[in-house]
């Protein structure tokens, strides 16, 4: 995952400060009972994102410090997510019914552990101390992209259609144009090259050959997935993979999550609240079934991972973490770059890499068990914070998740 030396010793000090801070601001706006809910199984409660990471600092570094007495006996089995080799843990769907601990009782356990990882890491560092510090940080980040995510599903629900933020100006743009990044193929290097932190998905590097494609100079737009629709793409099953096609049947999608028609059009919900549907802005909150059907219908494909990570150079990976909008901003109206607003599905499977190893002890339940039945998306969103995405970052989700901010980016064979 990283290479102890490749840190800064002091660095992780004012990281882990930063990074405790942020997620703090970001659950600042939120009522007791906004934090509690939980709208969905797959979603986690404010509250609960609070107090998972608090432990993970707790389970995986304070056991370092001698001096240190875990915050309460029962938090272990209420905070942990799915790490077997530490124990049981409270069941996931029912976290939004845990009314106690309270917002402020888990604010003072995010005191006492941030007090204890502070003495922690100003003194003498056992070997590994870094690395778990460091992974602790990268984790909270997911966290926070998680925390926006699920409180979105969360508000979504209410008809009083309550924002997290201001209001989003409700403008609507043309869809700029799409151009093609040819690129040759051939052999190329994939994967983390160890320089700096890396989860153990991301490596080891290794050779993949790739024949001559393109990929698109920007994401899918709005007014591109309009056009699908008013084609019929949601109700021409030609254009659906068999699983995807019962997914639409079942769950009566017709448009992407939280899109709504009314008498002005489509209108989408936002963290700001509900606004015109902009055709210049990247599609946001589709699955991967609706991803693979668009390309289908656009007589092209979604690139392979591979792919995707060797253009990034070509088409730009410019990523702009967006709390106070959390939502893609209009492309060719304003300096966004052409990655980086939203996650791109790629047509890869979630698989570990050649030579794949996960970390020893209980890390190492991070990320290989999970390497079945997701897809792999990659570029990082308006959600994911500062410094968090790179090039090689995999992210993952079931082929049916349409909560996460997940669009697409087309490509194709030459």
């Amino acid at each position: 995952m990283l290479n102890e030396t490749s840190l800064v010793a002091p660095d992780i000090q004012a990281r882990y400060s930063s990074t405790r801070a942020l997620t703090e601001a970001l659950a600042a706006p939120l009522s007791p009972e906004d934090q509690t809910a939980q709208p969905m199984p797959d979603a986690s409660p404010t509250k609960w994102h609070r107090g998972h990471t608090t432990w993970f600092f707790e389970a995986f570094l304070l056991p370092g410090l001698p001096s240190y007495r875990p915050y309460h006996p029962l938090f272990g089995y209420l905070f942990n997510s799915y790490y077997e080799t530490i124990g049981p843990r409270h069941p996931r769907p029912q976290r939004g019914l845990l009314t106690r601990p309270g917002t402020g009782e888990v604010a003072s356990y995010r005191t006492q552990v941030d007090e204890a990882m502070s003495e922690l890491l100003a003194g003498p560092r056992q070997p590994g101390t870094t690395f778990l510090a460091e992974l602790g940080v990268q984790h909270e980040q997911q966290h926070q992209e998680l925390l926006l995510m699920d409180i979105k599903s969360l508000l979504a629900l209410n008809p009083l259609r309550p924002r997290y933020h201001r209001e989003i100006a409700d403008d609507a743009h043309p869809s700029p144009a799409l151009g093609w990044v040819e690129l040759a193929g051939g052999t190329g290097l994939v994967g983390h090259d160890g320089t700096g932190f890396a989860f153990d998905n991301e490596q080891p590097r290794h050779r993949v050959v790739l024949r001559p494609y393109a990929v698109a100079d920007r994401p899918t737009s709005c007014g591109d997935w309009l056009g699908f629709m008013a084609d019929g793409g949601y109700e021409r099953p030609e254009l659906w993979l068999s699983d995807g096609w019962s997914t639409v049947q079942r769950e009566g999608w017709q448009a992407p999550l939280y899109w709504e028609s009314g008498e002005h059009g489509w209108a989408v919900f936002t963290l700001g609240g509900l606004k015109r549907v902009d055709p210049a802005e990247p599609v946001c909150h589709i699955s991967y079934y609706e991803a693979d059907a668009f390309a289908r219908w656009a007589g092209c494909r979604l690139p392979t991972e591979h792919e995707w990570e060797l253009a990034a150079s070509e088409v730009g990976l410019a990523h702009r973490f967006d709390p106070g909008r959390a939502h893609p901003r209009p492309m060719g109206v304003e300096a966004t770059g052409a990655a980086g607003q939203v996650w791109e599905w790629t047509a890869s499977a979630y698989l570990p890499y050649p030579g794949f190893r996960p970390s020893a002890g209980a890390v190492g339940e991070y990320n290989g068990k999970f390497m079945v039945n997701q897809h792999v998306l990659r570029g990082g969103c308006v959600a994911s914070p500062p410094g968090h995405p790179r090039a090689t970052y995999r992210n993952f989700f079931a082929p049916h998740c349409r909560w996460p901010f997940t669009g697409l980016r087309l490509a194709r064979d030459l």
